[in-house]
């Protein structure tokens, strides 16, 4: 006897399996985290069923379009599927909560399985996210964690968690350390929609009675803009500010930077994006450094007239925000960040959140 297939609005139940039955192209732009992808039509099968449906015939369509669906959903019950229990209760979802979430929701149900669907499909979950973004965004008590490129502040970020300190990672969020040089080796950035589906999965898990520490941003990471819900509460945040020695900051670089220094063409092309900026001098100057090899050299330039002059430039905004103390690093070992971190967190934990 086939099992009731439910309709849902809740998609942080507790699911065994989140199943986005979506073609490839659409989970890659975003989804619901920690679901999978295990489409019931291909991208070139979807667009060739869409063209006969629009052109031609939407009986065609449709008869096509069920002959392939149910070869799809067969591979995946003969592979992914195969081995999972009586008990197993997925949430599966597809465009609107149609006829691709349906199609695999009622095989499953025949099967014994307990199912539900998200009302809506990702259409719905979209505007969820969106809403709970600016609802979510403005009941949070945020700390910047404020200073220069270079001083270890991801570090110091990660460090936090071992003395129950809230933080949140918006760089790990969008694949990007928010430099010039912040693209991360081999790991692409979000879509903006998938960042922000990220993000208030982020936002949802912390305790918002409790004070979150967030590394200080422009309002754009990489490609990645931070929805205005969230940047608004960061302005005015109070802030933790890190100094450090240029030749700490100097090393921490090029050990976190590697990657780049690997393959010189990735600098040279960046250097070259820069000349409207800086002009052709100084990025001529950036360029005989990189022909050289001499990374301490290029990364000392580049502090001193690029990294270092922007800073300086967004002081009036840091300005705006009450500072709750400076700490400064002469160098940037495991000790002196684990230091770093022990004292932030007690900065922060002594702070009394007013309730918003």
């Amino acid at each position: 006897m086939p099992a009731p297939i439910q309709k849902i609005s809740d998609w942080r139940g507790a699911y065994d399996m989140i199943i986005d039955v979506r073609s490839p192209s659409e989970y890659a732009d975003d989804h619901i985290p920690g679901a999978i992808n295990l489409p019931v039509l291909s991208d070139n099968e979807r667009a060739e069923i869409g063209t006969l449906y629009k052109q031609s015939s939407p009986f065609e369509a449709r008869k096509i379009g069920a002959a392939l669906i149910s070869r799809n959903i067969a591979r995946h019950l003969d592979h992914d599927l195969r081995h999972l229990p009586v008990d197993w209760a997925p949430l599966i979802y597809c465009w609107r909560g149609g006829q691709r979430s349906g199609a695999m929701a009622r095989i499953c149900s025949e099967i014994g399985w307990s199912v539900h669907i998200l009302d809506g499909g990702y259409k719905s979950y979209r505007r969820a996210v969106q809403h709970e973004l600016t609802t979510l965004a403005g009941e949070l008590h945020p700390v910047m964690l404020d200073g220069a490129t270079g001083v270890g502040k991801t570090l110091i970020l990660s460090a936090l968690t071992g003395y129950q300190t809230q933080s949140l990672d918006l760089e790990a969020l969008a694949a990007h350390r928010g430099s010039v040089l912040g693209a991360m080796p081999d790991q692409p950035q979000p879509s903006q929609r998938l960042f922000e589906s990220r993000l208030c999965d982020a936002l949802a898990r912390l305790d918002r009675t409790r004070p979150v520490i967030i590394e200080a941003e422009s309002s754009k990471i990489g490609q990645i803009h931070i929805p205005d819900a969230l940047w608004k509460a960061m302005l005015p945040a109070p802030s933790i500010t890190i100094t450090a020695d240029i030749t700490a900051r100097v090393q921490y670089i090029l050990r976190d930077y590697v990657h780049i220094i690997d393959d010189p063409s990735v600098l040279t092309n960046l250097v070259h994006g820069m000349v409207r900026r800086h002009g052709y001098a100084v990025t001529y100057e950036w360029s005989a450094l990189i022909a050289d090899a001499d990374w301490p050299g290029l990364v000392t330039h580049l502090i001193q007239t690029h990294y270092d002059p922007a800073y300086a430039g967004s002081a009036k905004r840091r300005h705006q925000r009450a500072n709750l103390g400076v700490i400064h690093m002469e160098t940037l070992t495991d000790k002196d960040i684990n230091q770093a971190a022990a004292r932030i967190a007690k900065i922060i934990n002594a702070i009394k959140v007013a309730k918003k």
